[in-house]
């Protein structure tokens, strides 16, 4: 199995605090769909942002297809769960797909290929019919998809998504995993989520994370495992699925004192 993304030993913390994770090792195949989950503060975004070389571990090695993360980001994409730019930024749907090509050519001047990338990027998130409307009119789902979009123009190998369907109804949530599953076959894909139950139908694995990490094959993923990862109850809810008969799903709510 050729690794696209591994940890060893991976400790970090900000500045003098205490280990927000700790010691964590895993090791995710080239065509893995891997759901991350946890209760909030428990390290989930931190892992991602350490995949994605924005942070570095204080101790152990991360590495994306054998190379530090730094060296491999021509090798990833990256979806943060929080988009920082201005809404009313005068840009259509097809120019910010683009973007996702800066560095790859010089500036600014996309190049045929460029051009090609981000069609195809906007074709498989099916956002042909928004391609020219400005970003100002879209909805939060929309807006999303376009966010991965703009990722998947870049042809990573490793795909990184922190709570990529938060903003989504449930038939278009349905929509991105079937779009995931389809992409799995070219890349290795991490996403954070917090519909535990849902995102159990759609991943071949789950990691766990509170600070440490332990990694689940679905059919171990028990309302008891759950409960001891969040530390309290979690609420189950009632998922339609398009289907004649909806099935509870377990979703974590985190408790107030819970940062």
């Amino acid at each position: 199995m050729t690794v696209a993304l591994s940890f060893s030993k991976v400790s970090f913390a900000f500045g003098d605090g205490p280990d927000v994770v700790q010691d964590v090792d895993l090791e995710i195949g080239e065509h893995e769909v891997i759901g991350l989950i946890g209760p909030n503060g428990g390290g989930k975004s931190t892992l991602l942002k350490l995949a994605a070389g924005l942070l570095k571990p204080r101790q152990g090695q991360v590495r994306v297809f054998g190379r530090p993360p730094h060296e491999a980001r021509d090798e990833i994409g990256y979806v943060p769960q929080f988009a920082h730019f201005a809404r009313d930024f005068p840009i259509t749907v097809a120019q910010s797909v683009l973007l996702g090509r800066i560095g790859s050519g010089f500036g600014l001047r996309w190049s045929p290929a460029d051009r090609a990338a981000a069609t195809r990027a906007i074709e498989e998130t099916e956002l042909g019919a928004l391609a020219e409307r400005p970003i100002r009119a879209l909805s939060g789902g929309e807006l999303q998809r376009v966010l991965i979009a703009r990722a998947l123009a870049a042809e990573p190998r490793l795909l990184l998504l922190d709570e990529p369907t938060s903003n989504l109804d449930q038939r278009a949530e349905e929509d991105m995993f079937t779009l995931l599953g389809r992409l799995s076959d070219r890349m290795a894909i991490v996403l954070v989520s917090h519909d535990v139950g849902f995102v159990t139908d759609f991943v071949h694995r789950v990691a766990c994370i509170s600070r440490t990490l332990i990694c689940h094959g679905t059919s171990e993923l028990s309302g008891e495992v759950i409960n001891e990862l969040y530390g309290h109850p979690v609420r189950a809810v009632q998922h339609e699925h398009g289907h004649e008969h909806g099935h509870g799903h377990a979703q974590a709510h985190p408790r107030p004192d819970v940062k």
